[in-house]
């Protein structure tokens, strides 16, 4: 009896333990359910708007258990896009995102903490040789089955980062310091 109330007690506390891991989920990129976006004001007038267009990445969500969740994503600054293929140039240039010396940039999250409806995902940033501390504010907009028998997640999140931060010194004026980052993607689970 005691043996199989050890044995019964054993499984139970596995289960547990099984069920409280994260379920891993790479980036939908392939289907076209995920952007990495920015903006920055341009002279204080108006509004530039960019994406990268590619990148890869992935993230483990438990809903019930946010400081076990990880993002990791890679981003190639050579992609990035702001459709005017001369300002694309030189913002891939030294000047700013030096795309030829520093091909990526990463993110890697170090701590997900709950914060009423959202998650604030604080991890690493890696961009132009410089590796800087970053918040990013996300929200889950929903997950379940799909239609391909798969299971997925999406999620929003904004941020923001200081230019010279990452050793981005070109002077765009006071407005433009700083850039905000509009990130939506949808993982499928592995």
């Amino acid at each position: 009896m005691k043996k199989s109330l050890l044995a019964l007690t054993g499984a139970a506390l596995l289960l547990g333990s099984l069920s409280a891991q994260a379920a891993d989920y790479s980036i939908d990129k392939k289907g076209q359910h995920a952007f990495i976006q920015f903006r920055i004001q341009h002279l204080g007038y108006s509004w530039i708007y960019g994406t990268f267009k590619d990148f890869d990445g992935s993230f483990s969500f438990d809903e019930n258990n946010p400081a076990a969740d990880k993002v990791n994503v890679t981003i190639n600054t050579n992609s990035l896009d702001t459709n005017h293929a001369e300002r694309d140039k030189h913002l891939r240039s030294a000047d700013f995102l030096n795309a030829s010396k520093y091909p990526q940039a990463t993110f890697k999250s170090t701590s997900v903490k709950k914060d009423g409806d959202e998650l604030d995902i604080i991890g690493d940033l890696t961009l132009n040789g410089v590796t800087k501390p970053v918040t990013l504010e996300a929200k889950l907009l929903g997950q379940g089955k799909d239609p391909w028998g798969g299971y997925r997640a999406g999620f929003e999140a904004e941020g923001e980062i200081n230019l010279k931060d990452f050793n981005i010194t070109k002077d765009l004026g006071p407005a433009s310091q700083k850039v905000e980052l509009m990130i939506s993607l949808e993982g499928v689970r592995q």
